[in-house]
Order: C-alpha cells, then structure tokens, then sequence
C-alpha cells in the first residue's frame, strides 16, 4: 500500500469510527495507529511493521502471552458462568492473589474493570466509616463511573459544587520534605471537610501517581498523609491498577515502596494480560462490616475464564522473573535516559520505579516553563519512528513509559536511540 493509499484508508476508518462510535472516544496520535497483531513488546500495523510498544501497561506479561492465551482458550472451552456458583479455579485464584498481599489483606472481591474496584472500595469506605468525603490527587484518573468521575480531573470534568471530593497536589519532589509536604496538604483538605460538616471516608491514591507525572520517590513519602486520614477515621484505599504486579520491581505492589499496609486495594485489567479482569482486595474486619450491612454480586466479575487468565499471569511473572526484569530493565533504562538528560536541556528530570518513568520536559531546568507542546511533538515523532508512548501530568509535559513487563535492555536502547533522534529533530526546526 503506498503512503496516498495509506492515508486514504486511515481518514476513512477515522469516518466510519466517528459514524459508528459518536464523538465522545478519543484516539492516540495525530495520525492514528491501525494496529492488527501483538507479541511481546511489539505491536503490528496491516502492514505487518512493528511498533515498538513503550506504553501499555494492561499486556503486563506481553502481548498475546502463549501462556495466558492457552489458560484463557483452555477454560473457555470447558465452562464460563457467574460467581454464584461453586468453581475450584476461581477460589485457587484468590488464593495465589492474596498470597502476594500483606497478611493484613485477608479478602478479595472480583470485578470485571478497574473502575467497577474502585467504585467498590468506595462504597467499602463509606459504609464502615460512616463517610462521605474523599481525597485525591489533581490530576488523578480513577474510574469512568459516576462517582469516578469526581475523584478522576485527568478526564477534565467539572466538580460538582456541592462535591464531597478534595482535591490536592501530587508530590512535585522527590526531596526530605515531599512527604510532609503532601500530608500538610491532606490535612488542609481534611480540616476544609470538617468545616463543610462532611465526614471523610478515604484517601484514594494510585501509588506511583502516574496520571499527575510519575512519582515515585522519596520511598515511605506517603506515610504521613496516610497517618492523617486514619486520624481523622478515613481509609487508605491504593489503587494498584497501574504499578501493581512487579511493575515497580522490587516488591509486586506499589504501596510496598511505602512501607504501608492499605486498607483497601484495587486492580485492574493488567492482573489478567488485557483480559476483563479487576479486583478489590480487603482488610477482613472491613469486609465483615461491608457484608453485614450490604450485599455485592457481580455477574462475570472474577468468572472462571478470568480467574484462569489471572493465575496464568501469576505463573508466568514468577516463571520469568518478570518482577526482577522491571527492576533490572527500569535501572539501567533510566541510566540511558540521564544520559540523554546530559545531552538535552530541555529534560528536567527522569524519574520513576521499576518500568514506570516518566521523563519532565521544561524549559530551563526543573523549576522552568513546561514543554508541554513539545512533548506532544516528540509523542508524535516517537510514533513515526515505530515507537508508542504517552504523556502525563497536569501539563501533559511528563513522557510516560510503562512497557509490558517483558522489555529489556535492547528495547530500552532503541526507545533511547528514537527519543534522542526526536529531540534532535525538535531542536533543528
């Protein structure tokens, strides 16, 4: 197909998408991406070029893992029903889940979707304490349902006026102050709560705070706010969705770098390779007081097909060392990148755990003027060059990279190797 053809086609699936879909989904890139296969860290357009994948974080394990794909067709094959009746695969799930949790995490309820977990937690958060307020950060994405929507301003909704949502600033440093600094924020959100006569009932925060720009550092940071919300009777709910299962290498879950025990946790769609597959887990106690006071049924969360795609994941982030990769992998990936910071002015910083980082675009330093259009330049460059990644932040001037758990240290150099021929293309333009 020639370039002219090429475009053709794109426009016109972009119409027929626009006819079928209506105009509220959005697309990645300014010349979208038809992508027909994945493997691994690659993924592959209808002309069979492969696009080194820097981004999707669902694939933990790769794209179209041979294992996973066989636990997924081999139980689809056999039965697939909802949660109400009695399935040994289910229960050995939960098991090797919760096996990867602090002892304090006794429970877990499956859902379908990320935002099904979080929506479930928050109902957890009020019901045992009593509470209506939350907090989170201000450009956090949490969930796509009603009540989501007002802990998630990275979708740019307006909040109610009469919200019981507080919003505060994610940490901006990875200095001895960042967690007092964000725990004075928390506090103040929690004394603004008290003025309105609302009751907090959590603090709901993804633990390596990826939609507001990757922070990850210094490690313990969260503790203090955490103390605070429990002080004023609130939960700490960590929605692991995105830097849960190894991604930050090191420990399997993000608020283990914290050195806390939640009293909530929530997962999402990486737990099963993509496949619709989220999670809650839950101090006992909670649950005890959730169940006698509520009922949840959720009619294929945690079905017998998810529940063999999650221990698939399971089996295959042990067999592989894939834990070990995100630590290995992340470190010398972000040696790369400060060795790019050194050629380039325009990174401020590089930053982040395991295969989560984000690279800050400013002008003039750490403390300049966000480059937040050239970061979309250099978003759309990557793409050109067969590289995908994304930005983040609440000047969308953070790159964010989360590839699948399988990227090593040769795909680390041909994302280096691209970048640094953007940025040197951005700087002659």
């Amino acid at each position: 197909m020639s370039v002219n053809d090429e475009a053709v086609s794109t426009r016109d699936m972009i119409a027929r998408r626009n006819r079928l879909l209506g105009p509220a989904y959005r697309l990645f890139y300014e010349q979208p991406v038809q992508l027909v296969r994945g493997e691994g860290v690659w993924l592959y357009d209808r002309e069979n070029r492969p696009y080194l994948d820097a981004y999707n974080n669902v694939a933990a394990v790769g794209h179209c893992h041979p294992h996973v794909v066989q636990a997924i067709a081999r139980q689809a094959a056999l039965l697939n029903t909802h949660t109400r009746y009695l399935h040994e695969t289910v229960l050995d799930y939960a098991e090797k889940l919760l096996a990867t949790f602090p002892a304090e995490i006794g429970h877990v309820m499956f859902t379908c979707t990320g935002s099904e977990a979080n929506d479930l937690a928050l109902r957890v958060a009020r019901t045992c304490t009593g509470g209506t307020g939350f907090i989170a950060t201000e450009t956090a994405y949490h969930g796509v349902t009603c009540a989501l929507t007002e802990l998630s301003p990275s979708l740019g909704l307006p909040a109610a006026k009469d919200s019981h949502v507080r919003l505060v600033a994610a940490p901006r440093s990875a200095g001895d102050d960042t967690g007092e600094i964000f725990a004075r924020d928390v506090r103040d959100a929690l004394d603004d709560m008290k003025q309105n006569n609302i009751r907090p009932a959590g603090l709901l925060v993804d633990t390596i705070f990826s939609s507001d720009g990757v922070f990850a550092d210094p490690r313990g940071f969260l503790r203090p706010a955490v103390e605070a919300v429990r002080a004023a009777g609130g939960l700490f709910i960590a929605d692991e969705v995105q830097p849960g299962f190894g991604r930050t290498g090191e420990q399997m879950w993000g608020f283990a770098r914290h050195g806390l025990v939640p009293d909530l946790v929530t997962m999402g769609k990486p737990m099963g390779n993509g496949h619709p597959v989220a999670a809650m887990a839950a101090r006992p106690d909670l649950l005890a007081e959730f169940g006698a006071r509520s009922r949840y049924f959720n009619t294929f969360g945690g079905n017998p097909v998810s529940s063999a795609a999650g221990i698939a994941v399971l089996e295959v982030i042990e067999a592989e060392g894939l834990m070990e990769n995100a630590r290995r992998t992340g470190a010398y990936l972000v040696e790369r990148l400060r060795q790019l910071q050194a050629r380039h002015d325009l990174i401020a910083e590089v930053r982040g755990a395991g295969l989560f980082i984000g690279v800050e675009l400013r002008h003039g330093g750490a403390t300049g003027t966000p480059a937040t259009a050239e970061s979309a330049a250099i978003v759309n460059m990557l793409r050109e060059r067969r590289v995908l990644i994304s930005a983040a932040g609440p000047h969308a001037n953070v790159l964010k990279i989360r590839p699948p758990l399988v990227f090593l240290a040769d795909h680390a150099d041909l994302l280096v190797e691209r970048l640094d021929q953007a940025l040197l293309a951005l700087h002659q333009a």
